[in-house]
C-alpha cells in the first residue's frame, strides 16, 4: 500500500525539482527525500526521476503519480482536520438530559452559547425525572444529565457520575393574593395544597415539611407542570410549594421564601467519570453561565463546587 508521506514527498520534489529544495520545504534532509523517493519507486515499480550529476528531472510516470495522489492527499488532509475538529469538541455530539423547569430556565441560554462557539456541533434534548436521566446515564443513553434534590429527600447517585452543583434554589410559598391565610406554614394546617404527582422529590418534601410544622397536607390536586399548578393558586384552588425555578411572578399570586431549615433544592450536572466527551467541559461552563446571578432565591454554585 501506498505511504502518504511518500505521496507528499513525491508532490514535492516534483513541484520543486529539487530533492534540497523539497527537503527544506518538508523539513527533511536531502537524504531523507532521496530514501522515500527511492522507497516508493520500489514499491511501485516505476521510475519516477531520472537522476544526473547535479539534477534531476521528473518522469511522466512522476507527473502522473502526483496526478492521482492529489485528491487523496487532500482527503487525507480534510480527514486529519475533522479528526482535530471532534478532538477539540468544535464538531461532535452531546446528549443532554434535563428536567423540565431547567429546560425552561437554563438550557436556552447555555445551548446558545454553545451553538455560538460550536456552530457544528449536534446537541441533542431530552426531558425526564432524575431517575429516568440517572438510568440513561448509566445507559450511555445520555453524556450529561441536569438533575435536582431537595435537601429533604437526599439522593444516592451513583459512584460512577462525577457531580457539578450548578445552584441552590430556594422553596417559595405560593398563596392566593389577598387571602387570610398566614404566611408561615404552621398556620396552613387548614388550607387545601397542590403539589407535584405522588412520589417525586417536590411531593415528599412537602409532606416532610408540612408534618414538621405540626400537621398532614390535605392534598387537593396533582401537576408536574409548575404553570398548571400556578394557574390553581390563581384560581385560589389551593397553596402550593414550588422551587425557585418553577415560579415566574403571576398575577394573583403572593410568593413568599419559606424559611424552614432544609427548605431548599439543588440542581447539579452528571456525567459518568470515564466519558471523555470533548464538549462536556465547554457545556458545563455554558450551563454555570446560563444560572441568573441577581435574581432572587437563585444561589449560584461556585465554580469549583
Amino acid at each position: 500500500m501506498l505511504r502518504p508521506l511518500h505521496l507528499l514527498t513525491l508532490k514535492a520534489a516534483v513541484r520543486s525539482g529539487s530533492f534540497a529544495v523539497a527537503a527544506r520545504d518538508l523539513r527533511y534532509t536531502a537524504s531523507a527525500v532521496s530514501q522515500q523517493i527511492a522507497a516508493l519507486e520500489k514499491e511501485t515499480g516505476l521510475v519516477l526521476f531520472e537522476r544526473e550529476a547535479h539534477s534531476i528531472r521528473a518522469t511522466a510516470a512522476a507527473h502522473r503519480l502526483v496526478e492521482l495522489g492529489t485528491p487523496v492527499l487532500a482527503a487525507l488532509d480534510d480527514l486529519d482536520y475533522q479528526v482535530q475538529q471532534l478532538a477539540t469538541g468544535a464538531t461532535g455530539r452531546l446528549r443532554l438530559g434535563s428536567f423540565p423547569t431547567a429546560s425552561v430556565r437554563l438550557v436556552p441560554a447555555a445551548l446558545a452559547a454553545l451553538v455560538a462557539t460550536h456552530p457544528k456541533a449536534q446537541i441533542q434534548l431530552t426531558e425526564g425525572e432524575p431517575g429516568e436521566l440517572v438510568t440513561a446515564l448509566g445507559q450511555g443513553e445520555l453524556d450529561l444529565a441536569l438533575v435536582y434534590e431537595y435537601a429533604l429527600i437526599p439522593r444516592h447517585w451513583p459512584d460512577e457520575l462525577t457531580r457539578h452543583t450548578l445552584l441552590r434554589e430556594d422553596l417559595l410559598l405560593l398563596r392566593p393574593s389577598g387571602n387570610r391565610l398566614n404566611v408561615g406554614l404552621p398556620g396552613l394546617s387548614r388550607a387545601r395544597w397542590i403539589t407535584s404527582r405522588e412520589g417525586t422529590g417536590g411531593a415528599q418534601a412537602l409532606i416532610r415539611l408540612c408534618a414538621a410544622a405540626g400537621f398532614d397536607a390535605d392534598i387537593a390536586f396533582r401537576s408536574n407542570d409548575y404553570d398548571v399548578v400556578r394557574e390553581l393558586v390563581s384560581a385560589r384552588l389551593g397553596v402550593a410549594v414550588v422551587p425557585a425555578l418553577g415560579h415566574a411572578a403571576t398575577a394573583g399570586i403572593d410568593a413568599t421564601r419559606l424559611t424552614e431549615r432544609f427548605a431548599h433544592r439543588t440542581v447539579l450536572a452528571l456525567y459518568r467519570t470515564e466519558n471523555s466527551n470533548p464538549l462536556l467541559g465547554t457545556t458545563l461552563s455554558a450551563l454555570r453561565n446560563a444560572v441568573p446571578e441577581a435574581e432572587d432565591h437563585l444561589h449560584p454554585a461556585s465554580s469549583t463546587s
